[in-house]
């Protein structure tokens, strides 16, 4: 693992003020580029403000880097970091070897979208970061969101359209990342572009084009299970007391 520490040297009178502007801007691009954010930090004076991130290896830092200066959102923050230069009294950068594994593995959780409209097409993100295919619209789950509510909220941010959800239709591993499918329906809302999504689009997709749209080999079985229409029932609620949030039946 490759580990990449950054440390910044505030003025306290504006702690808050930075704070949200790695909320808002930095720790986001970042993140959805690929980078894994293991955590970040200020000092109870707040005249310090640490960050670490981790990626598997120097060459995984290196193409993260190169897709963050493609992204909208980067220049945005680039921008904001500008105008904030001169409250920042000392930036260092330097990077950490890892001693061994200590912590229990975690996982990663992203859900997407097989969404189709009256016409019967399926709607369909073409991303900044992955922009050799087509793929379903979905995104990562934010802590304490339930899967259901954090895949509407992502469809709504990357497409600008609302969405009804009705069951699973696949759950699939790949490495540290467990991404759930769900099938759903357009019920509102108009087609928009995010800083996330170069192109979004209702496509009519079938068995015998879906490769022509779904470039990359993991994308196309989640499609083709979504396509054939089963679903499995889906539930959130919370705990202590126990309290229903939703639940999707199923067929």
């Amino acid at each position: 693992m490759f580990y990449l520490r950054e440390t910044y040297r505030l003025h306290p009178d504006n702690e808050s003020k930075y704070s949200e502007l790695f909320k808002e801007y930095y720790f986001p691009v970042h993140i959805k580029s690929g980078a894994r954010l293991i955590g970040s930090w200020v000092t109870e004076q707040g005249d310090e403000f640490m960050i670490i991130w981790e990626y598997s290896s120097y060459e995984e830092y290196e193409k993260i880097e190169q897709r963050l200066t493609r992204d909208k959102m980067y220049a945005q923050m680039k921008k904001q970091f500008q105008k904030a230069a001169k409250d920042f009294l000392v930036k260092r950068t330097d990077t950490l070897n890892s001693l061994g594994a200590f912590m229990p593995a975690k996982h990663n959780v992203s859900v997407s979208g097989y969404i189709t409209n009256e016409n019967g097409e399926t709607l369909l993100v073409k991303t900044y970061w992955r922009a050799d295919t087509w793929e379903l619209p979905g995104g990562g789950v934010d802590d304490g969101e339930t899967l259901d509510r954090a895949l509407c909220r992502e469809i709504l941010e990357e497409t600008g359209i609302e969405v009804k959800l009705f069951g699973i239709t696949g759950i699939y591993s790949n490495g540290n990342t467990i991404s759930i499918v769900f099938l759903g329906e357009a019920r509102g809302g108009k087609l928009t572009t995010s800083n996330e999504t170069k192109e979004v689009q209702f496509v009519n997709l079938n068995h015998a084009n879906v490769s022509h749209y779904i470039k990359r080999g993991k994308f196309i079985p989640r499609v083709l299970d979504a396509m054939n229409g089963k679903f499995a029932p889906y539930e959130a609620f919370k705990i202590r007391p126990y309290e229903l949030i939703e639940r999707l039946e199923g067929n």
